[in-house]
């Protein structure tokens, strides 16, 4: 039905205008994918910004989510557009799976990084400590670990001053997924110094 309606709609239409009507069609369909593309990442984007500030979520997190958001979209609008300038589905699909298999291996092949940013998530997200903050990272509660001032946790590392000598007041970087397997001790303020711990437990 729609279809017969376009024919007889072209029938209408002069001769030059039907000979332009295979590249104006495609060419208004490409434009009305991009337009609605540019349009969902502007939607999405923020509205990951207004759940950063409802959620008080840090910059260094909505970055990779943003930049995730605009490649799912730019992928997915090039495949429409590839396909309205006449590629063949099976071609796209073939390159599809392609690109699957090497995303796939190379996931696996950086799961150490990606378990940091997991990890950097889940710090960012249930908040077990925070910038300023003294901790101390363990193997278990008996024994002593690395301890110090959290001065910054970005999305590989949590970054400690180290409160005790004989390295005070150098800085050690912490792999996220590494703190998430050892025991943290969060102290509410400034722990006291090894030999007065040390004393106070002997006592």
């Amino acid at each position: 039905m729609v279809t017969s309606r376009m024919q007889l709609w072209q029938t209408h239409l002069p001769d030059w205008v039907q000979d332009w009507l295979e590249v104006i069609v495609p060419g208004v369909q490409i434009l009305l994918i991009l337009f609605i593309a540019w349009l969902l990442q502007y939607l999405l984007r923020r509205l990951v910004r207004r759940a950063g500030t409802r959620w008080q979520l840090p910059g260094e997190l909505l970055s990779p989510i943003n930049g995730l958001i605009r490649w799912i979209i730019v992928a997915g609008a090039m495949v429409l557009v590839l396909e309205r300038m006449g590629v063949s589905a099976t071609a796209l699909w073939t390159a599809l799976t392609g690109f699957a298999t090497v995303g796939a291996v190379a996931f696996f092949a950086a799961w150490s990084v990606l378990s940091n940013l997991f990890c950097a998530l889940l710090i960012f997200t249930m908040r077990p400590y925070r910038v300023g903050d003294y901790i101390e990272v363990l193997d278990t509660a008996e024994k002593v670990g690395a301890i110090g001032r959290v001065v910054d946790i970005n999305l590989l590392y949590t970054i400690l001053e180290e409160h005790a000598p004989p390295h005070s007041g150098a800085w050690l970087q912490i792999p996220n997924s590494l703190i998430f397997q050892r025991v943290v001790r969060r102290f509410r303020g400034i722990p006291p110094p090894p030999a007065a711990a040390a004393a106070n437990a002997g006592g």
